[in-house]
């Protein structure tokens, strides 16, 4: 007999989790169209170059790859945003730029799983190309904010930094021929300290007084608002920065919409991807820190010059569902209860009862109400409780007195009440009125 297993990073998906995540697909893709963001969707598989084509050497060891039938190199996606350059490469002339899409789909990484990291896992992304402005800049950002707080989520955190500041500062202190290897060195400053970070960066830079400028570039001391963290950014870098500039316009917009309390610039944010050439950012929830950010990306506008000569600059972000989806429950979110298999189901108080039912059933989803029916021949009580643990707020009962005048009874399971003799329409109404 073999043995039911899933491989290590990979699981099954039951009802109750695979109904939040549906949920919050749902909620998502409705503040994403909000902003007049389209969907779209690339394949599973890519062949292994595209993938390949503007990673590094981590990206390289966590890949699925491998020969198919014809011999062709060919590999799983591990994110949404190389096959999106790609995809635009290929499809340019069939879109109007700037161009806005929204892509939910699985990613797979070879990577050690951990609690809230798994092999294989939804990925939520959003991009604006064909534009390189503050303005697209800050739409990502009010789209980050928006579709978080959609999802019942208050204490949260986006830290904001910008690469081309960096390598401003870099080049100031003539480091900038070292800069990939610095940014991938202070991308691990929360997984590895202030103290490794400090001996990496001294070995790379060659200079403990160049290590030491950096750290106090990427660890700003002290309780500063942002724009006096930007100003001494910017100093540091030589006061002349135009990314500087760009991120000052950005927190005017987040002043002026009242959202900037929620941002925090912070210039140990790196991203390890080399693909990004502006600004970049992260999402921490402020209760669950450890658990790293559920909410990420930056601008790449070199990333589609691996596919086509045309300059096609973009802008996105990036919301790990599973992780979120994990935060959410150690943080006992009510959204995790609100999610059911229908909004009714219908009971049976004996076995005569359920041809009768088949028609009430007709007539709810008749009228856009998702009704389940109790099938089985069994007590009311067994029948309860699949109502109860499948979290269905309501369930109709109805006497054969009740049958023949067309009505029934309505019982909120939540608060035990019952609500007799009402009109299939009235129970509509009370389960509509309870959605909202």
């Amino acid at each position: 007999m073999i043995q039911p297993r899933v491989l290590k990073g990979f699981r099954d998906s039951l009802p109750k989790q695979e109904l939040v995540k549906k949920y919050i697909i749902s909620t998502l893709e409705s503040e994403f169209q909000k902003y007049g963001f389209v969907p779209i969707d690339t394949p599973v598989l890519e062949y292994t170059e595209v993938l390949l084509g503007k990673g590094n050497g981590e990206t390289d060891k966590q890949i699925f790859s491998f020969k198919d039938n014809g011999k062709r190199d060919v590999a799983m996606r591990y994110d949404l945003t190389v096959p999106f350059a790609r995809f635009m490469a290929e499809h340019k002339n069939e879109l109007s730029l700037p161009f806005k899409r929204f892509h939910i789909a699985k990613v797979w990484r070879g990577e050690n799983p951990q609690k809230g990291r798994y092999r294989e896992f939804f990925q939520c992304d959003f991009d604006i190309v064909g534009i390189d402005s503050g303005y697209a800049d800050y739409e990502i950002l009010s789209m980050m904010h928006s579709s978080l707080s959609s999802l019942g989520l208050k204490r949260f955190t986006i830290r904001i930094a910008h690469r081309g500041l960096f390598n401003d500062f870099l080049n100031a202190i003539g480091c900038l021929p070292y800069s990939v290897e610095i940014l991938r060195c202070v991308d691990k400053l929360r997984k590895i300290g202030t103290v490794e970070v400090f001996e990496q960066l001294k070995a790379i830079s060659g200079s403990s007084d160049s290590a030491q400028a950096i750290m106090d570039y990427i660890t700003v001391e002290g309780q500063k608002t942002n724009r006096e963290i930007l100003a001494q950014l910017d100093r540091l870098a030589g006061g002349t920065s135009e990314h500087a500039r760009r991120l000052h316009t950005i927190l005017s917009l987040l002043e002026d919409n009242g959202i900037e309390a929620s941002f925090c610039i912070d210039p140990s944010i790196t991203r390890g991807l080399d693909y990004y050439t502006g600004i970049v950012y992260e999402t921490f929830l402020d209760d669950l820190i450890e658990i790293g950010s559920v909410c990420s990306g930056g601008r790449y506008n070199e990333l589609a010059s691996l596919y086509t000569n045309e300059h096609i600059p973009g802008v996105g972000s990036s919301i790990g569902l599973d992780r979120l989806i994990s935060a959410l429950e150690d943080l006992d979110s009510d959204l995790l209860t609100q999610s059911s298999s229908a909004d009714v189901i219908i009971l049976n108080q004996d076995s005569e009862c359920i041809p009768h039912g088949f028609k009430l059933a007709s007539q709810l989803r008749a009228l856009s109400i998702r009704c389940d029916h109790f099938l089985a021949d069994k007590k009311l009580a067994a029948q309860f409780k699949y109502a109860e643990s499948n979290n269905i707020p309501f369930a109709i009962l109805f006497s054969q007195d009740e049958c023949d005048q067309g009505l029934c009874t309505l019982r909120n399971l939540a608060t035990r009440s019952d609500t007799n003799r009402l009109n299939i329409f009235e129970v509509a109404k009370i389960i509509k009125d309870g959605r909202n």
